[in-house]
């Protein structure tokens, strides 16, 4: 049936619909009725199709004078794909505040002035049926891209908005500079609560000079919303719609909003992007690769690091398996922030990366409360491979454990561990073998974080227990220590202690 309802929206002149379809495909006139009733139409019912609740949504896709097909375009409800005139046609409640595109591969990425992606048309909440063309720019072969991910800048005044411009922004800036294809991804929790901040961001984008992604936190709600509907309307108003997806090479990309505002909030996707996900993948090859940018991440592990019982509502997504059960005919990861810290893990065949945050531990010291540096994400893209690092702000992207000395051991912080990587280390010139991987808190966020009194800004910030520190013992006399980082793609970080 879904194939039928596509070959009707890419008829060029939309006209004489069911005799089109009758003489390519041979069915009754039956089933051409009843293919015709769309998504919009069985919600509401016959009897209301031409009332003022639903509108026709039409438009063209169109680059440097020439339709472009297979560009898939939503309302956040129905799903469409361009026939190959580039036309598009489908129903839409009038509620539907946009249409958008999932910007297709080997297209730039559009931008409003700010900086911030623009992948989408407002409504206006207007009753009558519109016409919603875009226009693409060619930008060549894109299959070798890259992306930042920028998680939970979460500025909560304009002292963390200077911090921000005077750190993250212009070491932002400078690692762009040199590379071509590029995006970035603000991976919620832009702002503190003061949604008033938006701006603030949009000029920090601005100067970093790289389209922007934004993804809905926990922080960018409105929080005096009564219903979750409600919770993302200032949000959608500076960036757009709270889902979507976009393209790059030959990656398929999708930001969804996992924040569930109940008053409160708990990690939860909501029916209508489930049911807009699962049309969306349909047009996804099966086997390609799948990224999606979420807040919250689906599942982490701090209640097992923390010995604290079940995970907490608000740091998991407690219907998460309904997103892997999409995953499965792809290779396929989540990238997320929100929890400040970072670790990388799997959970029923899906890659979860939670990287630390670029406001560290709220704006209040160097790092995360596990001993991450305040930083960024970095992806690299060939193909269909990505391989990542993690960005210190300030620091060369070399810079990729700390080492400091524990009563007689030397212990590295190494926050990009995953399973596939090895941590070895050397005395005085001499190969030792893998450190012993331990669970436990850095130091120096105890140092920094412990106790009711500090940090002075945020109180409440304590030290975090995280499953990436490596301990070895070095013998009575030994003069050096080198620790070396093996990642799963073979690259080797070395970093040195002198005792």
């Amino acid at each position: 049936m879904s194939i039928d309802i596509k070959i009707i929206l890419y008829e060029p002149q939309m006209t004489d619909r069911r005799n089109f379809i009758k003489s390519a495909l041979g069915i009754s006139a039956l089933m051409v009725v009843e293919s015709f009733t769309s998504p919009i139409q069985k919600l509401i019912g016959p009897e209301n199709k031409h009332t003022n609740l639903v509108r026709k949504i039409r438009g063209r896709v169109m680059s440097e004078g020439k339709p472009v097909s297979g560009v898939v375009v939503s309302d956040g409800v129905s799903v469409v794909q361009t026939g190959i005139d580039g036309y598009y046609e489908f129903d839409s409640l009038v509620g539907q505040k946009f249409v958008y595109i999932s910007n297709p591969a080997g297209y730039e990425i559009d931008t409003n002035a700010t900086g911030t992606a623009r992948f989408y048309k407002r409504t206006g909440g207007s009753t009558s049926d519109l016409d919603m063309g875009f226009n693409l720019k060619p930008s060549g072969d894109d299959s070798q891209h890259s992306f930042l991910l920028l998680a939970d800048p979460q500025v909560l005044d304009m002292e963390d908005v200077t911090l921000f411009n005077n750190e993250t922004v212009p070491d932002v800036a400078e690692f762009v500079s040199d590379k071509k294809n590029i995006f970035g991804v603000a991976c919620g929790d832009i702002v503190f609560n003061d949604l008033k901040l938006f701006p603030e961001y949009e000029k920090s984008v601005k100067r970093m000079g790289i389209p922007f992604y934004q993804v809905v936190g926990n922080h960018d709600t409105d929080h005096s919303a009564k219903t979750n509907e409600k919770s993302v309307e200032t949000f959608t108003e500076f960036f757009g719609p709270h889902y979507y997806s976009f393209n790059k090479g030959e990656i398929h990309y999708v930001v969804l909003n996992d924040v569930f505002w109940t008053g409160d909030y708990i990690g939860y996707l909501d029916q209508p992007q489930i049911d807009w996900l699962k049309k969306d993948l349909s047009f996804v090859e099966k086997g390609k690769t799948v990224v999606i940018f979420t807040h919250i991440p689906p599942y982490n592990t701090q209640h097992i690091r923390e010995n604290s019982g079940d995970p907490k509502k608000h740091v998991i997504v407690s219907n998460r398996k309904m997103i892997y059960d999409m995953l499965k005919p792809f290779k396929s990861y989540i990238i997320t922030g929100h929890m400040h810290e970072s670790e990388y893990i799997e959970e029923e065949g899906v890659e979860i990366h939670v990287c630390g945050a670029v406001c560290g531990a709220w704006w209040t010291a160097p790092t995360c409360f596990d001993g991450t540096p305040k930083g960024y994400g970095f992806y690299e893209v060939n193909g269909n491979d990505i391989n990542w690092k993690y960005k210190s702000t300030g620091r060369a992207l070399s810079h990729q454990m700390s080492l400091q000395k524990t009563g007689s051991e030397v212990m590295a912080n190494v926050w990009g561990y995953d399973k596939y990587c090895k941590v070895n280390w050397y005395q005085d010139g001499v190969a030792k073998g893998q450190m012993e991987k331990r669970r436990g808190k850095d130091p120096e966020t105890i140092k920094l974080f412990e106790g009711d009194k500090k940090p002075k800004k945020h109180t409440w910030v304590e030290p975090g227990t995280n499953d990436h520190l490596f301990y070895a013992k070095p013998s009575s006399g030994a003069k050096m220590i080198v620790v070396e980082f093996v990642n799963r793609w073979g690259e080797k970080f070395t970093e040195r202690f002198t005792l």
